[in-house]
């Protein structure tokens, strides 16, 4: 039940252009007490209203624990994303969260964005 539930989770929402920050998060079906953790999976969400990382963990989570999951921020970053030009860079780190694992952000991008070019580093902030 919880994994079909968890395969209805966008792997990647992110806004269509600009530069914004964004967190790569880990969501559970939250387990009955006791019992060992369930499935989980990683989801990658950037927005331009976030002044803050905190900001798109604190409405994904919400958003999330009203659905029965739990959630985990594993890292931060920016994304710029330049829709025209097909091209989108994941690269920089949270102050909050500290460095998202940009390589597994950026091949759940490439899987929704398949004709993008997807590019990564770790430099920047």
């Amino acid at each position: 039940m919880a994994e079909a539930g968890l395969a209805q989770i966008p792997d990647v929402d992110i806004d269509s252009d600009g530069v914004f920050k964004y967190v790569l998060i880990r969501v559970h079906a939250a387990p009955p007490s006791g019992a060992p953790a369930g499935e989980s999976k990683e989801i990658v969400r950037g927005y331009k209203w976030a002044e803050y990382h905190a900001d798109i963990f604190d409405k994904v989570s919400g958003e999330m624990q009203k659905k029965g999951y739990g959630c985990e921020c594993l890292g931060g970053g920016r994304i710029s994303h330049h829709s025209q030009d097909k091209k989108i860079h994941v690269y920089g780190y949270s102050m909050g969260y500290g460095r998202a694992q940009h390589s597994v952000s950026t091949e759940k991008i490439k899987a929704r964005y398949p004709d993008y070019e997807v590019t990564w580093a770790d430099d920047g902030y």
